[in-house]
């Protein structure tokens, strides 16, 4: 079943098409106005200290016509006339705007820029300079990036933005992405992360960048700045924007190698203290089941090697790069080779631009095992490895904590991961239809294509033990494809001391994904592994079905409008409504209106301020927006059926179909009230800079599934809006110039951020909840049950538990009752529960230290995380005495620590706070270290030696491995649910970067 928009329909899919035809038409009756006169003006463009600055931006103020520096910072242009206003930008440095007049030669000096107040910022379908931006937007350049070797290059912005949070729990696996949070969590159900736009092109795949090819990213936090997105913009917009080609041919590589370390990793006892303890049977082995399973350490390696050149009109960037990774299991992996391809072509009388920009991508992964992690954390260590009566077959397992399993066996045998192809493509035309009016259409797609694969042997013990000897194996092919047209219109106006901006556009977004899988066993042969599937005898069993298949789509449809206003450079207004409709609402809720505001008032530009000459810029701001949230699955506000299983008739099986949800015609989209109020500012002639923000975020009609009585409904749950959820916090992000001379210069950047979080409703008009529910239950041995609670009132990751009163003569958890009482744990009840803790972090810290000595550059940059508690699930399960016999334990179970005390088995599997530890830490997370030497050959332009460490130290109270490892995003922070391991890594990294 497809979906459609309602008020469009089915075949009316490019029906926005028609509203572009005035504007092209327009564009090109133009085509044949006679142009004025134009002057030619060249010259050089060099920096303070004299040397030429290759890649200056110079462009005709209030038009597209512009041209760059060739490599000994020379350039040429033609202008409109002597009116004409040239600006020369660059990266680092001031901003300057000269007049022509009747000059032919104009030679430029740019300053050095520590703030770099002059540089551009991408707002959402346009650009401003930095001075003009009236909302939170925090702008990082790619050269700011963190030197890591990941797959996702969001990671490498760790720390760099405040509010920004990302976290990654298996740091370790090179096929693990971050989790990406912006101003703490905004929804019960739907997608929590910030939307992704690439090159301008909203939903782009993080996995297809390469870090190398990042020229800026901006960060839009307020909503006034993400309104514009609407219903994909309450979350927050990461705006990444690649690098184009240079005037001049010129190529660059860049490669490194990488080794990873487990940090922090949990211990167990060995085989002589496992007997010691009298924990088990001595199967006679010493065998250390998480070293062998892990690699002494990880090697990856990646090498990027680009092309750029041309002239101002017309010029390319090509890059290719390759990268394989391990990770720190035996069979986990990555191999991926991808490209990236960007042409830019103006016309000679500069009154179109065409942009070209490909990007595919393959991949071959291999999976991490979680679980195997799990096992050697708790097998017997005196168990061996191989089978001792017959040496060259696994060992069978068939005592352990749970479901045992050989690790070391599933790890070299059985294989599991994803063979993927990705393409990103867009092209887009701008026509400059008059110096201050353009129009530019985007066309874009993002498809992905996984083809997952598994097979497990018939030779395997875990076969023989809980799949009768049978081997397994499946594949699963998913495809995901988006595209994107996307038609804007820029108008710009300025007269005296008055400056304007209009901005207007279109969007249609059609996103579609499908899918087909197949599982089968008892192959005849393993030679094949998963190349066989359909030959199985297991699936020819009456009654069973081990395929499946899905398609569903969705369209989102949006008409924007921006304007910007400034009164003599100081007073800054700036409005935007965005009306959009989505097919995955009701059919009385299609439609929504997205309306942002925002004010600036440059005080360093007053009068009564010029006397302070130590301020260069001082900015008060203040912004509110209404952004939305959509990302959820399709068709949930419809009639749909399925089947539920099948019924015998004469002799012959029929599937029987039936409703598979409740109806929600007025299932709407969630709401985002934002309201931020904010500083900028910059002394001391640029050495001390940095921004301030106070924001509050209020999302109503949260998005979820909600309990309902049956009858009348045919469903136990509904797909409703339910609920609100408040979230406030300041922001801090400071930059200090501290040491600025010829041979030395430290730099300093710090961001911090606080969050403050609420539920405040589970209920309203419809639909009329408890006010709180029980989450994250624990899995067995035992019945742990829940250990957080959403409350209305209440933050996010609160605790609810016994509250422990410490431990009793006879080893026994004592808690205490509800009315205030020590008991023994196991004879407390759900009513002795209370709040004892919360897993979110009341705030996020980073300081960045950069230093240059001639020709020596070096980076330090520590993170930490304050103010939360971590439930320490492994010392839960495997970390006390009181664990059942046979099974491994940590360390900490005995040696005399709080753990060590848990002697009695009738209180293990209880959730007390005894288990809650302070998360806090601070990390002396990346140091870089790089040589830049003369070089004095021709061919060669440029010598760049580096290396550099990434989780280095930790410093933290928790003792259960690295706090980082558990999660602090999403509506379930401070706890792992499950018993899964997996380490983190210390990783150390020497590259090269070589210009030629």
């Amino acid at each position: 079943m497809l979906s459609y928009l309602h008020v469009s329909g089915p075949r009316r899919r490019w029906s926005g098409l028609w509203l572009l035809l005035p504007a092209l038409l327009f564009s090109y009756s133009l085509v044949a106005l006679p142009r004025p006169a134009a002057v030619t003006v060249t010259g050089k463009v060099i920096s303070n200290t004299g040397g030429p600055l290759p890649g200056v931006s110079i462009l005709e103020k209030g038009t597209n016509n512009g041209t760059l520096t060739d490599a000994d910072g020379n350039y040429k242009i033609n202008v409109q006339g002597a009116n004409s206003v040239l600006t020369f930008t660059y990266i680092g440095h001031v901003k300057q705007e000269i007049t022509v007049g009747n000059q032919p030669v104009i030679n430029v000096t740019l300053e050095e820029s520590s703030s770099a107040l002059q540089e551009v910022v991408v707002v959402g379908y346009g650009t401003l300079d930095k001075k003009e931006v009236t909302s939170a937007i925090t702008h990082v350049s790619g050269k700011d990036l963190l030197t890591v070797g990941v797959t996702n290059p969001i990671s490498a912005l760790q720390g760099k933005v405040s509010g920004l949070t990302i976290t990654n729990t298996g740091g370790g696996d090179p096929n693990s992405m971050p989790s990406i949070q912006l101003r703490g969590v905004s929804s019960r159900d739907a997608g929590l992360g910030p939307l992704v736009v690439v090159n301008g092109v909203p939903g782009g795949v993080l996995e297809n960048i390469n870090q190398n090819d990042i020229e800026s990213i901006d960060v839009l936090k307020g909503g006034a700045a993400s309104a514009i997105y609407g219903t994909r913009g309450s979350n927050g917009v990461i705006i990444i924007t690649t690098k184009k080609g240079s005037q001049g041919s010129r190529v660059d590589y860049n490669g490194y190698g990488a080794f990873d370390f487990a940090a922090m990793p949990l211990k167990t006892l060995s085989a002589n203290e496992f007997l010691a303890q009298n924990r088990g049977t001595d199967f006679g082995a010493q065998t250390d089941w998480l070293k062998s399973i892990t690699r002494a350490s990880a090697f990856s390696h990646k090498h990027s090697l680009s092309f750029s050149g041309g002239d101002a009109r017309n010029n390319y960037r090509a890059t290719a790069d390759y990268r394989d990774a391990q990770g720190l299991d035996l069979r986990s992996g990555r191999e991926e080779y991808g490209a990236r391809l960007m042409l830019n072509h103006t016309s000679a009388n500069n009154l179109y631009t065409l942009s070209l920009n490909v990007a595919p991508r393959y991949f071959k992964s291999n999976n991490a095992d979680y679980d195997s992690f799990d096992q050697a954390l708790t097998l017997n260590p005196t168990l061996p490895i191989f089978d001792p009566q017959n040496p060259t077959r696994y060992n069978r397992i068939q005592s352990g904590f749970s479901s045992p399993f050989n690790p070391v066996e599933r790890l070299r045998t059985e294989q599991s991961g994803t063979e993927g192809k990705i393409l990103d493509y867009n092209a887009s035309l701008l026509v400059n239809i008059l110096p201050t009016l353009t129009t530019q259409l985007t066309f874009g797609q993002f498809t992905r294509d996984y083809f997952d694969f598994f097979f497990r042997p018939s030779t395997s013990t875990y076969a023989a033990q809980y799949q009768g000897s049978m081997n397994s194996a499946s594949r699963a092919y998913n495809k995901y494809d988006q595209r994107s047209l996307e038609w804007v219109g820029n108008y710009s106006w300025t007269k005296g001391a008055h400056d304007v901006k209009v901005l207007g556009g279109y969007s249609y977004q059609y996103f579609q994904s499908s899918g087909l899988s197949g599982e089968n066993r008892q192959m005849p042969s393993d030679a094949l592994t998963y190349n066989n599937i359909g030959t199985g005898l297991y699936q020819q069993v009456e009654g069973r079905n081990g395929m499946g298949t899905y398609k569903n789509d969705s369209r989102l449809i949006a008409f924007f409008g921006r304007i910007n206003y400034a009164l003599q450079d100081k007073y800054l207004f700036s409005a935007s409504l965005r009306r959009e409709g989505s097919s995955k609402f009701g059919y009385n809720h299609k439609w929504g209106n997205f309306p942002a505001a925002s004010v600036g008032w440059r005080l360093s530009q007053e009068t009564f301020m010029k006397t302070l000459s130590w301020i260069d810029d001082l900015k008060l701001r203040a912004d509110y927006g209404v952004t939305g949230n959509q990302d959820f699955g399709n068709y949930l506000s419809l009639d749909t059926y399925s089947g539920y299983g099948y019924y015998p008739l004469n002799g012959s099986q029929y599937q029987v179909w039936g409703p598979s949800q409740n109806t929600n015609y007025d299932l709407r989209w969630e709401t985002a009230e934002n309201l931020n109020f904010g500083i900028d500012f910059s002394i001391f002639k640029e050495r001390f800079s940095g921004s301030i923000n106070y924001y509050t975020r209020k999302n109503k009609d949260l998005l979820g599934f909600y309990s309902v009585p049956l009858p009348p409904n045919i469903q136990g749950s509904t797909y409703a809006n339910v609920g609100t959820m408040q979230n406030s916090g300041i922001e801090l992000q400071l930059n200090a110039q501290v040491v600025s001379t010829s041979a030395f210069t430290y730099t300093m950047a710090f961001a911090g951020a606080t969050n403050s979080n609420k539920f405040v409703s589970f209920s309203n008009a419809a639909y009329q909840g408890q006010n709180y529910i029980d989450v994250v239950g624990l899995p067995s041995p035992g019945s742990p049950g829940t250990a957080q609670r959403l409350q209305e009132g209440q933050r996010i990751g609160t605790f609810y538990m016994l509250h422990a009163a410490g431990v009793g003569d006879d080893g026994k958890l004592l808690v205490y009752n509800q009315k205030g009482d020590i008991i023994p744990a196991d004879k407390a009840n759900n009513d002795d529960k209370r709040v004892v803790g919360n897993g979110l972090p009341k705030a996020t810290l980073s300081l960045n230290n950069t230093f240059t000595y001639k020709k020596w550059d070096a980076s330090v940059f520590f993170r930490a995380v304050v103010g939360y508690k971590l439930f320490n699930t492994q010392a839960f399960y495997t970390g006390t005495p009181g664990t059942q016999s046979n099974a491994n334990v940590l360390t900490s179970a005995y040696g005399g620590g709080k753990y060590a005390k848990l002697t009695n088995q009738a209180t293990t599997v209880i959730l007390s706070d005894y288990f809650l530890e302070d998360g806090s830490f601070l990390k002396l997370d990346n140091v870089t270290l790089g040589y830049t030497p003369k070089v004095n050959l021709k061919s060669i332009r440029s010598i760049r030696l580096y290396a550099a460490a990434r989780n280095l130290l930790t410093f933290t109270s928790f003792t259960g491995g690295d706090p980082d490892r558990y999660p602090i995003n999403g509506l379930y922070p401070g706890i792992n649910s499950s018993r899964s391991y997996y380490p983190t890594t210390t990783q150390i990294l020497a590259g090269i970067q070589l210009g030629l």
